[in-house]
């Protein structure tokens, strides 16, 4: 028997809660709860969820502290945030602290559930290729550990951030387009019309562990029109 995707809500608000339990259920899934930050987070840093559905405001610790708290523990839980539609400042704060996505307030529930699917399909993906990538004569990163050097400074990485870097990193003879890393590496069918910024705030966060200097790239480049590559040795 196949075992059901175990996913966590934590969810204040009783209507849209109930609403998301009742609907991830119906398509088959393992669903447990809390409406409380503190609640939420033992449960979430118990193991025990293939994905954590974490909104940002809540009563005792916010969704922020939340995903930090479990980046500490584990870089390779999926995580999904919602977010005020109108805030980027909590879509910039949510993907930097480490969320594999987010979806915006109001949101479509059959698009939160596609999303969902698709995170978890993608869920540890990737991690047997490229075992190791090396960027310019200082920088290394080990994929399988999550982990790199630059000199003599230690990176850590979440597993999003290692399969964005392995799909560029296959594909470096050419720039990548947004809506192709959407696909391959979050796992988005091509028919989906998903506005979302996730992409980019990714790959910024990426500059700032990689680029001695974020703001004129040597590695992670953007190509005007096209897309992002990255910049290795020859091959």
């Amino acid at each position: 028997m196949t075992r059901k995707p175990h996913i966590l809500i934590i969810e204040d608000e009783t209507a849209i809660r109930t609403g998301l339990i009742d609907v991830f259920v119906y398509h088959g899934y393992d669903v447990d709860f809390s409406a409380h930050g503190s609640e939420g987070l033992a449960k979430a840093l118990s193991g025990k969820f293939d994905l954590v559905l974490l909104d940002v405001m809540l009563p005792g610790l916010n969704g922020f502290e939340i995903c930090n708290r479990i980046r500490e523990q584990s870089r390779d839980q999926a995580i999904i945030m919602l977010t005020a539609k109108s805030n980027d400042e909590d879509i910039i704060e949510g993907l930097s602290l480490g969320a594999d996505d987010y979806v915006a307030k109001p949101f479509s529930v059959a698009q939160l559930v596609l999303r969902v699917q698709a995170v978890l399909r993608r869920s540890g993906q990737g991690l047997a290729q490229e075992a190791l990538i090396r960027l310019g004569d200082e920088l290394t990163i080990d994929c399988r550990n999550l982990s790199g050097r630059r000199g003599a400074q230690t990176l850590s990485f979440t597993r999003r951030e290692i399969e964005i870097l392995q799909y560029l990193q296959r594909h470096a003879d050419r720039p990548v387009a947004r809506e192709e890393l959407l696909q391959k590496v979050w796992g988005y069918a091509n028919h989906l019309a998903i506005e979302t910024r996730t992409v980019d705030i990714h790959i910024a966060k990426l500059r700032r562990k990689i680029e001695a200097d974020p703001a004129e790239p040597r590695f992670l480049i953007t190509v005007r029109g096209a897309g992002y590559r990255l910049i290795g040795p020859p091959r």
